[in-house]
C-alpha cells in the first residue's frame, strides 16, 4: 500500500509506538495524531492487511450477541466436533485451547451472556455514525453503503426463532425487522427465493472494498505524520521513563507509551507488559468471485451455515465461520469447500471462485474485546480481541484508547473491557 517506511536503525526514540498496523492501529494513530501525539507504527506487514483486508465489510452495529450464549451451549459438543459446523475446532489446536475453552463455557451460561450482551450493547452504540465521521475525514464515502443488511432463514422454523432473537435486539436498542420471503424477493431478486424469509437491519452501513479503505487510511495518516517501521515487535521491556521495545530487524524503540493493537499476534507481548489475556486465534476464510454485475445490493448472512455474502467492488465475497485452531498459515480446505457449497445453494451458476483467503482473528471467551491500560499502568495500552467486529469497532476503541493515553474520558465505560477481568488459570 505504498507505505513510507522508516529504515532500520539501532535506536529510535518515540512518542506513542502502536504495535500492529491493521485497521485498529491505523484509526488508534489517527486518533492520537487529532490529540497531538506523535506515532510510530511498527508491523511485519504493511498497513491494512489481515483481517482488516479480508473481512466481510459490514459494519456491524447490530452484533451485539456474543459467540458464546446457552443456545450455543446446549449444542457445543456438536458445533466443535462436527467439521461442517459455522463453528468449530483445528483438532491439531485442541489441547492449547482447553483453557480458553473452558472459559468460552463458563461464559455461556445465561447470567454471563447477558453481561457480555450489554457491554457489546454499549460499544457498539455508535459505531456506524463513527465511520461514518471518519470515512468522510479520509475521503472514501464513496466505498460506504448505506442500504442495510440481512439474516436469511431457511424455513419457518428458524424465521420463528429469528423472530426471538430481533426481539430481544430490539429490546436492547437494535433497529431490526422480519421479512417474509416475498419482501425478502423486492429488495434482492436476484436471489433464489428463501423459505422463511429475512431479519433486516436497515442501518447497518457497508464498505465495499475494505482494501481500499485500508489503503487510503494508511496514506491519510502517513501524509498526516505517521511514521511506519516494517518490523515484527518482540520484546517489550520497562525502564526508567518510558517502554523499550525489541523488533526483529535488531532496531530497538524507545517510547514514552505503547499500544498493543497486534490482533491475534498480542497474547505475548501483553504477557510481556504483565498481563495474561486468555486470548486465541479464529481463522477466518473467504472465497471472491469476480462479477461484472452484483448478485446482490446487500450483505446477507446465511445464518444456519454463518457465512456472509458480500457485494464488493467488481466481486462477490463470500466470508465467515468460526474455526477455532491458532496461527498456522495452512489453510483448510475443508473449510473454503464447505464456503463453496453454501454459496452455490444460493447461485449455483458462479463456477469456481477466483482467489480465496485466510486470515486471523483475535478472540476472547467473553467475545468482548481488551481495551485497558496495562496493570502497571498506561505506559502499555491494550487494544485487541474484538473477534469478529474488529472492523466496526475500530473508530470508538481508537477514541478509548486515546483517553486512555491522554487520561481524558473515555467515550464508553472502561470497565468492561479491563484486561484486569480474567481470573483463574491461562
Amino acid at each position: 500500500m505504498n507505505a513510507r517506511v522508516v529504515t532500520s536503525a539501532s535506536t529510535k526514540d518515540a512518542d506513542v509506538l502502536v504495535i500492529g498496523a491493521g485497521v485498529m492501529g491505523m484509526t488508534i494513530a489517527q486518533r492520537l495524531l487529532e490529540a497531538g501525539r506523535s506515532v510510530l507504527l511498527v508491523d511485519p506487514s504493511e498497513p491494512g492487511g489481515g483481517a482488516s483486508y479480508g473481512n466481510a465489510g459490514t459494519i456491524a452495529d447490530y452484533a451485539i450477541m456474543p459467540v458464546g450464549s446457552p443456545a450455543v451451549l446446549r449444542n457445543l459438543p456438536a458445533l466443535l466436533f462436527d467439521k461442517n459446523s459455522p463453528l468449530s475446532i483445528r483438532r491439531a489446536a485442541l489441547f492449547t485451547l482447553a483453557p480458553w475453552l473452558v472459559r468460552f463455557f463458563f461464559q455461556s451460561f445465561p447470567g454471563a451472556t447477558q453481561a457480555n450482551v450489554q457491554a457489546l450493547a454499549n460499544i457498539l452504540a455508535d459505531a456506524a455514525p463513527r465511520w461514518r465521521a471518519l470515512a468522510e475525514q479520509i475521503g472514501v464515502q464513496s466505498l460506504v453503503r448505506a442500504r442495510g443488511c440481512f439474516y436469511l432463514y431457511e424455513d419457518l422454523a428458524s424465521f420463528d426463532r429469528g423472530k426471538q432473537d430481533i426481539a430481544f435486539r430490539r429490546s436492547m436498542g437494535i433497529n431490526g425487522e422480519m421479512l417474509s420471503p416475498q419482501e425478502l424477493g423486492q429488495l434482492e431478486p436476484k436471489l433464489p427465493e428463501i423459505g422463511g424469509g429475512a431479519a433486516y437491519f436497515p442501518d447497518a452501513i457497508f464498505l465495499s472494498d475494505p482494501g481500499q479503505v485500508m489503503a487510503r487510511l494508511s496514506q491519510f495518516i502517513q501524509a498526516a505524520g505517521v511514521e511506519f517501521h516494517q518490523a515484527a515487535a518482540l520484546r517489550i521491556e520497562r525502564q526508567s521513563g518510558g517502554v523499550r521495545v525489541v523488533l526483529a530487524d535488531k532496531s530497538i524503540v524507545r517510547a514514552r507509551q505503547v499500544v498493543i493493537a497486534a490482533g491475534a499476534h498480542s497474547r505475548d507481548l501483553a504477557k510481556q507488559a504483565g498481563d495474561r489475556i486468555p486470548l486465541d486465534t479464529e481463522r477466518g476464510y473467504h472465497l471472491e468471485y469476480d462479477l461484472a454485475e452484483p448478485l446482490l445490493q446487500r450483505p446477507a448472512c446465511a445464518n444456519a451455515q454463518g457465512f456472509y455474502m458480500c457485494p464488493m467492488t467488481g466481486r462477490l465475497r463470500v466470508a465467515g465461520t468460526v474455526e477455532l485452531g491458532g496461527l498456522s498459515p495452512t489453510p483448510s480446505q475443508h473449510r473454503l469447500d464447505t464456503l463453496e457449497r453454501g454459496i452455490q445453494q444460493y447461485f449455483p451458476n458462479l463456477g469456481k471462485p477466483s482467489r480465496t483467503w485466510l486470515g486471523f482473528r483475535p478472540s476472547i471467551p467473553d467475545s468482548r474485546p481488551v481495551i485497558s491500560a496495562s496493570r502497571s499502568g498506561n505506559d502499555v495500552v491494550y487494544a485487541f480481541g474484538h473477534g469478529h467486529i474488529g472492523l466496526t469497532l475500530a473508530p470508538v476503541t481508537a477514541a478509548m484508547v486515546t483517553a486512555l493515553i491522554t487520561g481524558d474520558t473515555s467515550p464508553v465505560s472502561l470497565e468492561d473491557f479491563s484486561a484486569q477481568r480474567f481470573r483463574g488459570p491461562f
